[in-house]
């Protein structure tokens, strides 16, 4: 995955992600114009340098040009940042913009937040594999504000809120310095996790 490194001023910046279990790769248009060809499920874009203002998004199944899957408006604000996420099952499909805060990362720390993606899992904690929760009560189409951690080698957990119950376990995270990351929850509880 590309890191916004650099940008330039007066430009907005926008990357896609498909999070849209099921759905298959997919050709994105802003205004009438293909930005990205066959886009697969769990990937993401580069981000794209754009002029503030608003944009028709239309996504369609890869190589076709009818019946968008998706067919909306977004506002892209002055020099922000977003994530725009094709999120839900594929029967009811939507554009989830996510912004992506401008913060500079803090030196010998890491910065994380979590994205819950996932359509059909119920509201999660974030916990460390020692039940230590980083991130509470996150429900489907929620993502939280930054935290700080040491950088440093980290099992996660998305467990059931308020309960022990571990939906998903994720060991060897490792979490380098000086970066603010987010980490999204996608795909379908029951079945591969992403």
């Amino acid at each position: 995955m590309e890191y916004l490194t650099t940008r330039q001023p007066g430009l907005s910046y926008i990357r896609a992600l498909h999070a849209s279990p099921g759905a298959p790769g997919v050709d994105i248009y802003l205004n009438q114009n293909l930005v990205t060809k066959n886009l697969t499920y769990t990937n993401f874009t580069p981000y794209l340098g754009i002029s503030p203002g608003m944009y028709s998004v239309k996504v369609y199944p890869a190589g076709m040009t009818n019946n968008p899957v998706i067919n909306t408006n977004i506002d892209i604000r002055p020099n922000s940042i977003y994530t725009a996420a094709a999120i839900g099952r594929l029967n009811d499909i939507e554009l989830y913009p996510i912004p992506d805060p401008v913060i500079s990362p803090v030196p010998n720390k890491t910065r994380i937040r979590f994205v819950h993606l996932s359509p059909n899992a119920p509201a999660v904690d974030i916990t460390l594999a020692n039940g230590s929760v980083l991130f509470s009560d996150v429900m489907y189409k929620e993502y939280t504000t930054y935290i700080s951690l040491p950088p440093g080698r980290y099992t996660l957990q998305a467990r059931a809120t308020g309960t022990e119950n571990i939906l998903l376990n994720v060991p060897n995270v490792v979490l380098r310095p000086s970066r603010n990351l987010s980490i999204y929850a996608v795909g379908l509880i029951g079945e591969t996790p992403s």
